[in-house]
């Protein structure tokens, strides 16, 4: 089994903005420390709750993952994750200020930015990288999600809305490292089809969302600042989403993931059935 130094950050950074639900101002800051994996803080309540960015925290994945302890919850968190994941920043405290983390433009720039600006710490302690013996796999309806063993980290995504326009078919493949994670992922944005939108301004939600930090489709028109960042930003965009949420499965592996038409919801439950695996790996 291979194994690698684990990393946390150099020094502290924050980063603020809105929350693309609340609309409320959130200030966010990586904390560096040696051990105890990836924690969320939430500094504005009186007891500054803890909660550990772990698969058993998930509560609510309707349009994003959300973690939870008790009554008190912290939304959003896959696009914050996937930087980390991209990064392997394995021990990180994350003070912040609201119940969701600022959007910035939708994606996971502003956060691989934080992690470039703290930089990046390796500790004497190490992690082992775990590899599959056998393919895992998830599927519901049309929604489809597989782990073949690999000896590389891959996300390969294929996006299907057959009745929208450009959402039609996209595709992305990539092998998941540093360099590739911030040039080709994070930088892709969230987006969604304007009836979706509409129903949701309409029940009150999304009051931070805008054209600044989504992309939104419309009777076959994309409307987003600056045209697309990549011909099929949507379908790269939905595997940075999914680095976040398989990030929750807390331990490092190699795999080929390839998923088709998958959420939050498919991706937390695809989780869950290969964190099971990996432990009979840990155990063996």
């Amino acid at each position: 089994m291979r194994h690698r130094k684990e990393r946390t950050l150099k020094q502290a950074v924050e980063y603020s903005g809105i929350g693309v639900h609340t609309g409320r101002g959130a200030t966010v800051c990586f904390c560096p420390k040696e051990s105890g994996g990836i924690v969320f803080r939430r500094t504005d309540l009186p007891e500054k709750p803890e909660i550990s960015a772990c698969l058993a925290n998930v509560c609510d994945t309707n349009r994003s993952t959300t973690i939870g302890k008790g009554n008190i919850r912290i939304h959003t968190v896959e696009h914050l994750l996937a930087a980390l994941k991209g990064f392997r920043i394995d021990h990180l405290l994350i003070e912040i200020s609201s119940i969701e983390p600022p959007i910035g433009d939708g994606s996971a720039a502003p956060f691989v930015k934080m992690i470039e600006e703290a930089g990046i710490q390796e500790l004497e302690s190490t992690s082992p990288i775990f590899s599959l013996n056998q393919p895992v796999y998830w599927s519901d309806e049309e929604c489809h999600l597989v782990a073949l063993p690999s000896d590389c980290h891959k996300i390969s995504y294929t996006l299907s809305y057959p009745d929208s326009g450009p959402l039609e078919a996209q595709f992305s493949s990539l092998e998941i490292t540093e360099e590739s994670f911030k040039n080709e992922l994070a930088k892709a944005r969230t987006f969604s089809r304007y009836e979706e939108v509409s129903a949701l301004i309409d029940r009150g939600l999304i009051k931070g969302g805008s054209l600044e930090n989504s992309i939104v489709v419309k009777d076959g028109v994309v409307l987003s600042q600056g045209g697309l960042r990549f011909p099929n930003e949507m379908a790269r965009h939905k595997a940075l989403d999914l680095i976040g949420d398989v990030s929750l499965v807390g331990v490092d592996f190699t795999a080929h993931i390839i998923a088709i038409r998958s959420g939050h919801t498919a991706n937390i439950a695809f989780a869950n059935v290969l964190s099971q695996n990996l432990y009979q790996e840990v155990l063996s």
